[in-house]
C-alpha cells in the first residue's frame, strides 16, 4: 500500500530499506554536484534570505506607519493637548502611562524605581509594590531609554510611549511574517500572513482599543519566541542558525514573563504541545531538553525580578516541567497539573466578585461575527483546509511512531509527508489548544488569530501541502510535483489580489476618514478635580475611570482596573455599592473606611441599560447583597438604589454627602467630615 495514502497502514521493513537507499541516493547526487553549481546554488539562496528579511522589515515598518497615521486620525492626537491625549488611553489602562509620567518626573531614575515599590500615593491606606502589582518593567524600560537618550529634546514623553508600542507591533508582525516564512520556504507566505493579520486587526489586537495594556507590550515578544521555537523545531537548520534561536527563545521567553503577569498562562499551552510532541517521540530529546532549559532559566530570574512573585511557583507551567523532567529520569507516567491555580478568583465564595469577572468581554463566548469576519477575509475557508491536511498527515506520522518506524529527517518534497516536520506538527497542536480556548472565552482570539493568519498562509504558500493532498490522492495524469509547485504559487497570489481588490481600499479609507474621539464630561471632571480637589484628596469611582484619574490629576483612588488581584476586587465591589440598594449610612461607613473624599458617580452605570441584564453592576450588587434572587423575584428591601436616591438631595443623603461637581454624565459627591442632621 502506498506510504503516503490516507490509509494508515504499516509500511514494512522493505519500504524503510527503499527510502534509506533513496536518501543516500540523494546525498551522493548532491556530492558529485559541479562545485560552480554548488556556488551558485548557495548565492541563490543568499540573495533569497536578503529579499526576504528586506520584505519582513519592510511589512514591519509600514505597518506601524499605518498604525501611527491611523491612531493619530482617529483621536486627532497631534491636535489635541496633553489631557485630551491622555484620555484617549482608554479601559482603565492610562493607570500605566502615569508610572512613565512619574519616572520622568523624579530626580533620578533610581529614585523613582524606589518610590514605585514603596507606593502609599496610588491606592488609599496602603502601600504597595506597584511595579509587582501592575507589571510596570515596560514603562520603566522606556522612561530609562527615553532619559538616556536624551530623546526629550526632540520628542515629547507620550509621542516615545506610543511609539514604543507601535515598534513593539511592527516586530509582531516581522516575526509573523518570519515564522510563515520560515514554514513554508517562501517569504510571499510572509507577506499574505501580514496582510490577513492586518485585515483582521480587530480580532488580532486590542493596541487600537488601549495602547499602554500589557498583552500590547507582551504579546510581540511571545510572537518572537514562538518564530525562533518554529526555526529550532526545524530538521534543516545549520548549528549556528540553532544556537541563534535558541538564544532568542532564552531572551525573549524570558521578557514576556518579565512584562506580563499572564504570560506563564500563555507559556503553559505552549509547554504542554511541546509535551504531546515528546510525548510521541517527534522531537529530538536533546532539543526537547534544551527548550526546557529555556522555561526554567527564564522562570527563576524572573521569579526575582518580579520580587519573589509566588504566581511563579505555583504556576502550571513549572508543574509541568517538574512533571516531564521527573517523566525523563525516572520513566514514570505523571499527570499534567490542572488548571485550578489559574481560577484561584473564582473560589473565594463571593458571588459578586466571580460574577463580576466573568461578565467581562474577554470571559464571554466569542459571537458569530468573529467566525464570519474571518470567513469573509477568506482565511478561515483556507485554514480549515490547511489544517485538515496537517492533523491527518500529523495522525499518520504519530501511528508510524507507535508502530515503531522511525521519522524521516531528510524530507523531500516528493515524500508528500508534511505532518512529519516537528515544527509543523508542533503548530497543530498550537492552534487546537489555543482555538479550542478560544470557543470558550472571547478574549483568548487575540492569541489564537494572529497564528490563523500566519498557520494559514503558511499552508496554501507549501508545496509540501499540496503534495501531501496529491499522494493521498495518488493523482497520475500531472506529475504532482510539478503541479504541488504550480498551486503553491498560484493560490496565494489569487488570495493576494482578490485581497489586495478588496480590503485595500478599505484600509486607505480608515486614514482617510474624518473621525471624532472626544469625551467632553470627562474632560470637564478631570478640569474640576486638578483646580478644585485638594491635592491629597481620596476618589471613589468604577476602576475605570479611577485609571483616569489617576493618570491625569494624580490623586489617590480607593481601587485600581486590576483584575488580577483580589483584593482590589474585594475593594472594587465595596466602592460599587453606591449603585447597591443600600442606605446612606452604609454608604457612608464604607467610603469613611476606605479614607475616601470624594466619590463619583456614573450615569452611564447607574441608568445602565443591557441585553444582558445579568451581567450589569447593579444586578450583580442586588443579587450579592441577597436584595434580588437568583430566579429574579425581589426580596426586602428598604432603601432605594443610592445612586439615585442621592440626587434628590434629600435627608439623611445630605447628612452625610454634599453634591460639588455635575455635568450630563458624572455627579462628584464630597463624603462630610462632619454629618449635619438635617430633616
Amino acid at each position: 500500500e502506498d506510504e503516503g495514502s490516507v490509509s494508515i497502514g504499516g509500511d514494512g521493513g522493505d519500504k524503510r530499506q527503499k527510502d534509506e537507499g533513496q536518501d543516500a541516493h540523494h546525498k551522493e547526487e548532491e556530492s558529485n554536484r559541479p562545485e560552480s553549481a554548488v556556488k551558485r546554488s548557495k548565492s541563490s539562496s543568499a540573495c533569497k534570505v536578503f529579499f526576504g528579511f528586506l520584505a519582513a522589515v519592510a511589512c514591519g515598518i509600514l505597518y506601524a506607519a499605518y498604525l501611527s497615521a491611523y491612531h493619530d486620525r482617529k483621536f486627532w492626537f497631534s491636535t489635541r493637548q496633553e489631557l485630551e491625549r491622555e484620555i484617549t488611553f482608554q479601559g482603565g489602562s492610562g493607570v500605566y502611562y502615569y508610572y512613565y509620567k512619574h519616572m520622568l518626573t523624579v530626580p533620578s531614575f533610581e529614585r523613582g524605581f524606589y518610590e514605585l515599590t514603596l507606593d502609599n500615593r496610588t491606592i488609599s491606606g496602603q502601600t504597595i509594590n506597584a511595579v509587582e502589582r501592575l507589571s510596570l518593567y515596560p514603562e520603566l524600560i522606556t522612561s530609562y531609554i527615553y532619559r538616556v537618550t536624551d530623546s526629550q529634546d526632540f520628542v515629547e514623553p507620550i509621542y516615545f510611549y506610543v511609539g514604543a508600542v507601535f515598534g513593539l507591533q511592527a516586530v509582531y508582525v516581522t516575526a509573523l511574517f518570519v515564522c510563515s516564512w520560515v514554514m513554508s520556504g517562501t517569504w510571499v507566505a510572509g507577506m499574505l500572513a501580514v496582510a490577513w493579520y492586518v485585515i483582521n486587526r480587530p480580532d488580532t489586537t486590542k493596541v487600537d482599543f488601549a495602547i499602554p495594556l500589557r498583552d500590547n507590550w507582551a504579546l510581540p515578544y511571545f510572537s518572537c519566541q514562538v518564530a525562533a521555537l518554529t526555526g529550532f523545531l526545524s530538521n534543516n537548520i545549520s548549528s549556528a542558525t540553532e544556537m541563534f534561536c535558541y538564544l532568542t527563545m532564552s531572551v525573549t521567553t524570558f521578557t514576556f514573563l518579565l512584562v506580563w503577569e499572564h504570560s506563564h498562562y500563555v507559556l503553559f499551552i505552549q509547554a504542554l504541545c511541546l509535551f504531546l510532541l515528546d510525548s510521541f517521540d517527534l522531537v529530538p530529546p536533546r532539543k526537547m531538553a534544551d527548550i526546557q532549559k529555556v522555561y526554567l532559566t527564564s522562570l527563576f530570574p524572573v521569579y526575582l525580578c518580579q520580587f519573589q512573585n509566588p504566581a511563579l511557583l505555583s504556576s502550571p507551567l513549572l508543574g509541568l516541567l517538574i512533571g516531564s523532567v521527573l517523566a525523563q529520569y525516572f520513566q514514570v507516567e505523571l499527570a499534567a497539573p490542572s488548571h485550578q491555580s489559574s481560577v484561584k478568583l473564582h473560589t473565594t465564595g463571593v458571588y459578586f466578585i466571580t460574577n463580576f469577572l466573568m461578565c467581562q468581554e474577554s470571559f464571554q463566548t466569542p459571537s458569530q461575527d468573529l467566525f464570519l469576519r474571518l470567513t469573509q477575509a477568506s482565511v478561515l475557508p483556507f485554514y480549515l483546509l490547511v489544517l485538515t491536511v496537517c492533523l491527518l498527515s500529523t495522525l499518520q506520522t504519530i501511528y508510524r511512531r507507535l508502530s515503531g518506524q522511525p521519522m524521516k529527517t531528510n524530507i523531500r518534497l516528493e515524500d508528500g509527508r508534511i505532518g512529519e516536520q516537528p515544527e509543523v506538527i508542533y503548530h497543530v497542536f498550537h492552534t487546537l489548544l489555543f482555538g479550542g480556548l478560544t470557543l470558550l472565552f472571547d478574549g483568548m482570539k487575540y492569541l489564537w488569530t494572529p497564528y490563523v493568519c500566519m498557520f494559514t498562509a503558511f499552508g496554501v504558500c507549501s508545496p509540501d501541502l499540496w503534495m501531501t493532498v496529491f499522494k493521498w490522492l495518488k493523482l497520475k495524469s500531472i506529475h504532482p510535483v510539478v503541479l504541488s509547485l504550480i498551486l503553491s504559487t498560484a493560490v496565494p497570489t489569487i488570495i493576494g489580489f482578490s485581497l489586495w481588490r478588496e480590503y485595500c481600499p478599505r484600509v486607505l479609507a480608515e486614514l482617510s476618514d474624518v473621525q471624532e474621539f472626544y469625551n467632553p464630561d470627562t474632560v470637564e471632571l478631570i478640569n474640576w478635580i486638578k483646580s478644585q480637589a485638594p491635592v491629597a484628596a481620596v476618589f471613589a469611582g468604577s476602576p475605570q475611570l479611577l485609571g483616569t484619574v489617576k493618570l491625569c490629576s494624580g490623586s489617590a483612588v480607593t481601587s485600581l482596573p486590576l483584575y488580577s488581584d483580589i483584593n482590589l476586587l474585594r475593594r472594587t465591589e465595596d466602592t460599587y455599592q453606591v449603585y447597591a440598594m443600600r442606605s446612606a449610612e452604609d454608604i457612608y461607613k464604607i467610603l469613611t473606611s476606605q479614607k475616601t473624599n470624594y466619590v463619583i458617580i456614573e450615569d452611564s452605570i447607574c441608568n445602565e441599560l443591557s441585553l444582558n441584564k445579568g451581567c450589569r453592576i447593579k444586578d450583580l450588587l442586588d443579587i450579592s447583597n441577597g436584595h434580588v434572587s437568583l430566579d429574579k423575584i425581589y426580596s426586602f428591601s428598604k432603601h432605594g438604589r443610592f445612586c439615585h436616591e442621592i440626587k434628590m438631595n434629600y435627608s439623611p443623603y445630605t447628612n452625610y454627602f454634599t453634591r460639588v461637581f455635575w455635568n450630563r454624565s458624572y455627579h462628584v459627591y464630597k463624603v462630610n467630615t462632619v454629618i449635619s442632621f438635617q430633616y
